[in-house]
């Protein structure tokens, strides 16, 4: 949706009153400062002050969530807050955006917790930035399937393979009917397999898959690093013709991505390793609503959401709201949709609740152990995710579809808990 001016909806928590918390934080991120100077004249705070658009109390906690704020032995409360500002304070620039939303007000004594929640922005970003190149529809061209989801895995382990080590795993899993393959995250450009070496040995392998069945393998290749570091690995792999890059978006920066994006003949793999430092505690940082905004209308073109009862942290309404978010449109003349990118100890267990809460076939479901432990061997651990995906597709139960299906069937008994 878009608005004539920025906006973005927090949640916190202070034991100052609401509308006096809520003022300080319009003012840090604007005109203000923690008092009167010369110069903050009431012409410039109408041109350019933040406004509260919205306060609305959510009553009081019981201690407060994050040291070091002010007023610890007062009653805290909790509320939703938006803040309002002209664009004409910073333009269509994603870095500063971030600046100006997710600025100093983590550290403002007067909360005990603040979060973002989400962010709206008006259409002269969409003018600005490109947004995703591919999104899920040249993401499924480029990778041959329809009507499903991706079937992917991570090559594992996650470092320790030598380049040649990693194209015969490849090539495994090309025999074994993958979709998508990716780096770990882990691994980019080490002495034990240097990033050229690596591309030209798996993309020979996938090439040479693909002459043979017409199948070729999308390969997400980690990229991550200095800016002519990122655009020399990605013009090597497209040269090599592979179909996909990967990039650890907190590693490169805003700056980083939109340069890879400016520059990108290829669908973007946008991975969040790091984003536990910026959500884990409800009351600090981002939701990945909010964040996961500034990276799509960046160019990313796939997003890390976790994946349901996985082996982190997050609740499976988290990982779901977060999938959703993705796919839903950012405005009306760019949508900038992203593939969502399910992972994080998914096996075939998983499957039908993914769909059944998601609603959705365009993602890519992505099992390292899901795959590679399975006891039949990748190959049925392939199978027994596709198998896994037609049952919910059709409505079928898992266990009752497994019962004629052996690569399911030993799938379920695998990884059940």
């Amino acid at each position: 949706m878009s608005v004539e001016r920025i906006e973005a909806d927090y949640l916190i928590e202070t034991a100052y009153d609401l509308s006096q918390a809520a003022d300080v934080m319009a003012g840090e991120q604007s005109s203000g400062t923690f008092t009167p100077v010369p110069g903050e004249t009431p012409e410039l705070k109408a041109r350019s002050a933040a406004v509260v658009a919205h306060l609305q109390d959510l009553g009081p906690v019981a201690a407060p969530a994050l040291p070091g704020a002010g007023k610890a032995d007062q009653e805290h409360r909790q509320a939703r807050v938006t803040l309002s500002w002209p664009l004409a304070n910073l333009g269509p620039s994603l870095p500063n955006l971030m600046a100006t939303v997710a600025g100093n007000l983590f550290e403002l004594k007067q909360f005990s917790g603040l979060r973002l929640l989400d962010i709206r922005l008006p259409q002269a970003f969409a003018d600005a930035y490109q947004g995703p190149a591919f999104g899920i529809a040249g993401t499924r061209q480029l990778a041959g399937v329809d009507g499903r989801p991706l079937i992917g895995t991570i090559i594992k382990p996650s470092v320790g393979f030598t380049a040649a080590e990693t194209a015969n795993l490849t090539r495994l899993l090309c025999h074994a009917n993958i979709d998508f393959i990716k780096d770990d995250e882990l691994q980019a450009d080490g002495p034990g397999c240097p990033f050229d070496e690596r591309a030209q040995a798996v993309m020979a392998v996938i090439n040479d898959h693909a002459h043979q069945t017409g199948k070729k393998v999308m390969y997400a290749f980690n990229i991550t690093g200095e800016i002519d570091q990122m655009r020399r690995r990605h013009d090597l792999v497209e040269k090599l013709g592979g179909t996909c890059v990967m990039v650890s978006l907190n590693a490169v920066g805003l700056p980083g991505l939109v340069e890879v994006r400016r520059n990108s003949g290829l669908p973007i793999h946008a991975h969040r390793n790091g984003w536990g430092v910026q959500s884990r505690h409800p009351l600090l940082g981002f939701s990945y609503v909010a964040w996961q905004k500034f990276w799509r209308l960046a160019g990313a073109d796939h997003m890390h959401v976790n994946g349901l009862q996985n082996k982190f942290c997050e609740e499976d309404q988290s990982v779901i709201e977060s999938a959703r978010t993705c796919l839903t449109p950012m405005f009306e003349n760019k949508p900038c949709i992203a593939m969502p990118v399910f992972s994080s100890g998914q096996s075939a267990l998983q499957v039908s609740d993914t769909y059944r809460a998601l609603g959705s076939v365009d993602l890519i479901y992505a099992a390292g152990g899901g795959i590679m432990a399975h006891p039949g061997g990748p190959s049925e651990g392939v199978k027994s995710l596709q198998q896994a995906w037609q049952a919910a597709i059709a409505g079928e139960d898992l266990r009752a579809y497994a019962k004629t299906r052996p690569a399911l069937k030993t799938a379920l008994d695998a990884y059940r808990s």
